[in-house]
């Protein structure tokens, strides 16, 4: 794991025991904006540390904003605290076993909620993807990285405006130079 992979995970894990020890009605964003600033280093380093930890912060966040009495977050302080302490250590290895294990603890924490976890994950995945696509990594990497389909992908970056808004080469362009290539 790149060092200051490690050092932004350990503050971002910091952080958010810090806002989940006390309960707050902005907890929700809060927790949200720690998921897009691991975003940066995704995109930089493609690695999957920091992508595992921003989709579990995004999926904590919308869970806390939807379900937000019904939480006890105490556990899941202490399973990111043991997380913490591992990487800390670099025994990376427990470290991503012990990510896993926030990730089924959550998916645990009640049987109506499971599938309802599963699906914020999942589409976790995808609009982590497209953050990855607007920084500049191809959707196939975007996918890969985050174990989706490229098609569930570039499915969800269709519908955004996210195309419209980079800019870059248009259609009549493109085919120009895909025609130059065959001359």
């Amino acid at each position: 794991m790149d060092e200051v992979v490690k050092k932004d995970i350990l503050v971002i894990l910091s952080k958010l025991i810090e806002i989940l020890r006390v309960k707050e009605e902005r907890d929700a964003a809060e927790i949200k904006e720690l998921s897009n600033h691991t975003m940066h280093n995704a995109s930089i380093f493609q690695d999957e540390d920091s992508i595992s930890i921003a989709i579990l912060i995004y999926a904590l966040s919308k869970i806390i904003e939807r379900r937000e009495n019904e939480i006890d977050c105490n556990p899941i302080i202490k399973l990111i605290k043991e997380a913490k302490e591992f990487i800390d250590k670099n025994n990376f290895d427990k470290y991503r076993n012990k990510v896993k294990n926030i990730f089924d603890f959550i998916s645990s924490i009640d049987s109506k909620l499971k599938l309802y976890i599963v699906e914020v994950i999942k589409q976790a995945q995808i609009k982590k993807g497209s953050k990855l696509y607007a920084h500049g990594i191809s959707s196939a990497r975007a996918a890969e990285i985050l174990g989706i389909s490229q098609w569930e992908l570039v499915s969800y970056i269709g519908k955004t405006q996210l195309t419209d808004v980079m800019g870059g080469v248009s259609v009549r362009q493109r085919l120009n130079y895909a025609r130059g290539l065959f001359k």
